[in-house]
């Protein structure tokens, strides 16, 4: 096993809940790796935002998450946390802060409709993104 080095994407969001497809900037560093099989690692170091993988072709999906997270976790509920955030910070949680993507013939191997989104729940934010891959 050999890892490669740590790369660093910045990404603006541009409203308080969103995704943002980042796929094509996480495969362009696989690309760059050169690597041809093993596994990236994308993981967001933020505890107001998260990672996930889910179908990028259909823009009504990324909406009824969106919708669905807000009802579970309301904007405002009497949280304690007195910053105004809390929703975010259980958005998070349950999004989670990582995706491992198996690599395959170079490529990330996600299915025909899957991207990789940062999810972003306390924005608009510039957010960092690591992509670290591990060659087989």
């Amino acid at each position: 096993m050999r890892v490669k080095n740590v790369k660093v994407l910045n990404v603006r969001t541009s409203q308080r809940d969103e995704f943002v497809d980042i796929t094509s900037m996480v495969q362009r560093i696989v690309d760059e790796s050169g690597v041809k099989s093993g596994i990236c690692v994308v993981f967001v170091p933020h505890t107001t935002a998260g990672v996930t993988i889910n179908e990028g072709y259909d823009q009504s999906v990324k909406f009824d998450i969106l919708k669905k997270l807000s009802q579970l976790v309301p904007l405002n509920d009497n949280y304690r946390h007195s910053e105004g955030n809390s929703d975010s910070h259980i958005k998070a949680s349950l999004i989670g802060s990582s995706v491992c993507v198996p690599i395959f013939d170079g490529k990330l191997t996600l299915g025909t409709w899957q991207r990789i989104f940062l999810c972003e729940f306390d924005g608009p934010r510039s957010r960092t993104v690591y992509v670290q891959i591990v060659q087989a």
